[in-house]
């Protein structure tokens, strides 16, 4: 006897779902192919997301934060250019990482004033304003070169991604990424 006569003629195991024409699908507006990208992925996106961040709450955000961006961004996949499960736990990996770095900006300073909720009209200069006078952290900032200062100021107020920092000043983005770094190294000395 066959393994197929005794297990009988219908699988248990639904059929392997194929990401590119599911993301194809997607692009369409068909949020069922959404859905069925979900089913199959999602518990191995959070473990992967959970070995990232090591809690739970940030991995199911990361996850959620993850299918909205293929949902958006389905058109952009491109099947000649790479795999498609590649594709999705590459914007998961992409999201993870932001959200380590977001953590680790809570934990900068003990004093951080809350600068309100910035608008993309106001400057980060303009946003630097609000901080009261006797601020530790405007004073540090202070002391920063003002393109350096501008730029961390767009990433931590405007939550402007590196990139987008880099475009929108004109700079190279290795630069952007060292000035950033080599800031917050500046500030948490000055706070310290």
């Amino acid at each position: 006897m066959t393994q197929q006569s005794i297990l009988g003629t219908h699988s248990r195991d639904p059929a392997p779902l194929d990401l590119a024409a599911a993301l194809r699908r997607c692009a369409a507006g068909d949020g069922a192919s959404l859905r069925a990208i979900y089913d199959a992925e999602a518990p191995r996106m959070v473990g992967v997301a959970l070995r990232l961040l090591r809690r739970r709450d940030l991995a199911e955000e990361a996850v959620h934060d993850t299918f909205l961006k293929v949902w958006a961004s389905a058109a952009m996949f491109d099947e000649a250019r790479g795999d498609p499960r590649a594709w999705i736990y590459t914007i998961l990996r992409n999201r993870s990482l932001s959200i380590l770095r977001g953590e680790a900006r809570t934990d900068l300073v003990d004093d951080f004033e809350p600068m309100g909720m910035a608008s993309d009209d106001e400057s980060p200069e303009e946003a630097m304003s609000r901080l009261s006078d006797a601020g530790a952290l405007k004073h540090c900032l202070g002391r920063l070169d003002p393109e350096r200062r501008e730029a961390v100021l767009l990433a931590y107020v405007q939550g402007l991604t590196h990139g987008e920092i880099a475009g929108r000043m004109q700079i190279p983005l290795g630069t952007i990424k060292s000035w950033i770094r080599r800031s917050l190294m500046a500030l948490k000395d000055c706070l310290a």
